[in-house]
């Protein structure tokens, strides 16, 4: 429109030029022709005797030439000053239908437009930008500066900034606008989101484009809603599959969480909850419609981290009610029915005593009774293989939406939202990582207690698992402030390594969490064929009638109960230790700390070999790029590629490592693939690696994520050299291995 503009007025101005040259070639003609007559008259009257006037004559007629031909270049002057005038005004006609087309273009525009010259006047806008600005129409038609059209806004109180701190609003807008930098946002006060985009013409001008975003900010927000909604069904999924009963009060006792089991177990249907809203509720309902006979297990505590537990009977049958305060204030209470429990241990105790008595009497009758209890011994063992069995089976279904609900938390976590909201989030995680926790140790004694994990002895430097604790346990100690060392040594050791890392984890972890101030060391000792490793912490001590008792399941002492922690890791160590044949030792003191050893077979050290020696980690390739999720599960998918991308990178999340969208992602040259190990149509993870590398062309690299724990699984990923993370995913541990990859 500038350009459009500056050719008008070049025009109209070359026009005034012609109009005076004009002008001034009709004087002169004038002032020739008057010349010319005076000339012509004064030959005819002269009356020179001599001849004069016959020259006068002649040089008239000279004059009148000369008259005639500057009158001719006059008139040829005329005819193109005539021919200039009808294209100047056919270039005005031009540039008056240019202007209507770009008038009615820029009315066709839903958007708002505007044009400010280099003066920063405003020339023109459309009728969108006086509808989102009504206050500038009255103004528009004189050309204001575009800072008297920000300060008719401000004291309008047209924007939220501007109702908030008008000088500073004024300012700040006035200061964008001159930058013309490309698009921000403006929140209205009647409720409205604003998109403004200014760039400089070439002129020097602004042109400024305002486009209403209110549907699109207004659908941002139903969709949050719907992601909080999903995840509050996976984590209702989770307390759905437990077995107990379990319900979560605020601090104001009032009831936020509950599962079926529960509704059930108080003989409650789902659309009686309001019975139990509060915790007065609950403890009337328990205590007047279920004839609970003791109210101890139902009394709120307000002292965090406080775990309590009361037997007692209810509805007729035994239950076992535990409390836990929450650090929000609220407090979770869980109900597990033991009612068969109890009696089978009464139906035992009642078979020993009818033993004994018949035991006097008939020693043949014994005999056949013990055949008996050895079938009943021998199904008992069959059962708890079976439950060992089911429990590796159904690992997997109970592991993935807790996985999950891991990995949107993680999300979550990355991204800005108010304290309140952060609360939440901060206690959902917390809440997942008590539950993870608790579900790998008892895993791993379902599996150990079944025989599941059988030890590969070997010979090895016990550097190499020196130097893991010390890399995984050094932030953590940081973090406790306490001093945290660990020896180099050149000592080699017979062993299961991975048994023995998971033994001296136990023993450092428990120094950490328990020692409040001082420090946690790792000692070595050698005697004579044999190798000690001490953990040694200045905690609180273990009392001497409690050093056994530490090594039972969820055994938790009286001073460590406000310490995170499910009291199984030395029920694991005892297990461990029991099966490699290593001894272990306590040495405490109440007030001077512990230390826990373990006693290992010394070895030789065995020799190192030139390519061993020489052998030079190969170049790891630039951080950064796609990274190719195949999982079968679309909540996890979800959960991962929203991980990911708050970490910076770029995901692609498929299903089916064959179709179309890994094949996209394929040509786009991923730097990672991460993919889980059980697939649909009995599809393993090795096997969707190798294909996808086959159709790539190269050796991606790739790790694999499952929920599979059995040691056929590792030793197979082992085999192929592909890292493994078991599932929960930790996210700490997924961004060490990718930083380890170079990926991040």
């Amino acid at each position: 429109m500038g350009g459009l503009e500056l050719g008008r007025l070049e025009v109209e101005g070359e026009g005034k030029d012609r109009d005076e040259e004009l002008a001034a070639l009709r004087e002169k003609v004038r002032r020739l022709e008057k010349i010319n007559a005076a000339l012509i008259d004064r030959v005819e009257r002269s009356s020179d005797i001599q001849g004069g006037a016959y020259s006068m004559f002649e040089t008239a007629i000279s004059l009148e030439a000369m008259v005639r031909d500057r009158t001719q270049a006059l008139e040829e002057a005329l005819s193109r000053l005539n021919v200039v005038n009808s294209e100047l005004q056919a270039a005005h006609a031009d540039a008056n239908a240019a202007r209507s087309r770009l008038r009615d273009a820029i009315e066709s525009l839903s958007d708002g437009f505007a044009l400010f010259d280099g003066s920063d006047r405003m020339i023109m806008c459309n009728k969108a930008f006086l509808e989102i600005w009504p206050d500038f129409e009255p103004m528009a038609h004189n050309g204001p500066e575009f800072s008297e059209l920000v300060s008719a806004a401000a004291d309008k109180g047209r924007t939220m900034g501007s109702l908030l701190e008008r000088e500073r609003w004024v300012s700040e807008r006035v200061d964008r606008h001159r930058r013309a930098d490309g698009a921000h946002v403006q929140a209205l006060s009647d409720g409205r989101w604003i998109q403004i985009n200014e760039m400089r013409t070439s002129e020097g001008g602004i042109v400024g484009i305002y486009t209403d975003i209110t549907s699109v900010k207004a659908e941002d927000a139903r969709e949050r809603a719907r992601e909080l909604a999903e995840r509050n069904l996976s984590l209702q999924a989770t307390l759905d599959t437990l077995s107990e009963g379990v319900c979560l009060f605020d601090a104001g006792h009032r009831l936020q969480a509950w599962n079926g089991v529960l509704l059930r177990m108080l003989g409650i249907g789902q659309q009686d909850v309001s019975r139990i809203a509060t915790h007065a509720a609950l403890r009337a309902w328990c205590v007047e419609s279920r004839k609970l006979e003791c109210e101890a297990g139902l009394t709120w505590r307000d002292r965090e981290g406080s775990r309590a537990s009361s037997e007692c009977m209810m509805g007729g049958r035994h239950f076992v009610i535990r409390s836990v305060p929450l650090s929000s204030g609220g407090m979770v209470f869980t109900f597990d029915d033991v009612t068969d429990r109890v009696r089978f241990q009464r139906s035992l105790t009642e078979t020993a005593e009818t033993l004994e008595r018949r035991v006097a009497e008939r020693t043949a009758e014994l005999v056949r009774v013990n055949r008996e209890l050895i079938d009943a011994k021998n199904e008992a063992e069959q059962a708890n293989r079976s439950k060992t069995s089911f429990i590796a089976a159904a690992s997997h279904d109970l592991l993935q939406p807790l996985n999950a609900a891991r990995l949107f938390v993680s999300a979550l976590e990355g991204r800005p939202m108010a304290s309140r909201s952060r609360s939440l989030v901060d206690q959902t995680s917390t809440a997942l990582d008590s539950v993870e926790d608790l579900l790998e140790a008892l895993f791993e004694i379902s599996r150990l207690d079944a025989g599941a994990i059988q030890p590969e002895i070997s010979r090895f430097p016990l550097d190499h698992i020196l130097s893991a604790l010390r890399t995984e346990f050094t932030p953590l100690a940081t973090r406790a402030h306490l001093r945290f060392s660990v020896p180099e040594t050149g000592l080699w050791v017979q062993s299961d390594p991975r048994l023995l890392r998971r033994v001296l984890q136990n023993f450092v972890s428990n120094a950490i969490r328990y020692t409040q101030q001082g420090c946690v060391t790792v000692e070595l000792e050698q005697k004579d064929s044999e190798v000690v490793v001490t953990v040694r912490d200045t905690g609180p001590g273990i009392a001497p009638e409690n050093r056994e008792r530490i090594f039972e399941e969820f055994r938790r002492l009286g001073s460590t109960q406000g310490i995170p922690g499910k009291g199984l890791g030395l029920a694991i160590v005892r297990r461990v230790t029991t099966m490699l044949g290593h001894e272990i030792s306590v040495d405490t003191e109440v007030g001077k700390g512990s230390a826990f050893s373990i006693t290992l077979p010394f070895v030789e050290p065995e020799a190192v070999t030139e390519e061993e020696a020489q052998s030079v980690p190969e170049a790891k390739e630039k951080a950064g790029g796609l990274v190719l999720v195949v999982d079968n599960d679309a909540s996890i998918l979800a959960g991962m590629e929203a991980l990911l991308e708050n970490w910076g990178l770029e995901v692609i999340a498929v299903s089916d490592p064959a179709g179309k969208a890994a094949t996209r992602a394929l040509e786009q040259g991923p730097a990672l693939l991460m993919v889980n190990y059980h697939l649909d149509n009995d599809l393993t993870g090795v096997e969707a690696i190798a294909g996808l590398r086959q159709r790539a062309g190269t050796a991606i690299p790739a790790l694999v994520i499952t929920a599979d724990r059995g040691e056929e699984t590792k030793a197979l990923l082992a085999a192929e050299g592909l890292p493994l993370l078991n599932k929960p995913v930790k996210p700490a541990q997924l961004r060490a291995l990718l930083r380890q990859l170079d990926i991040l």
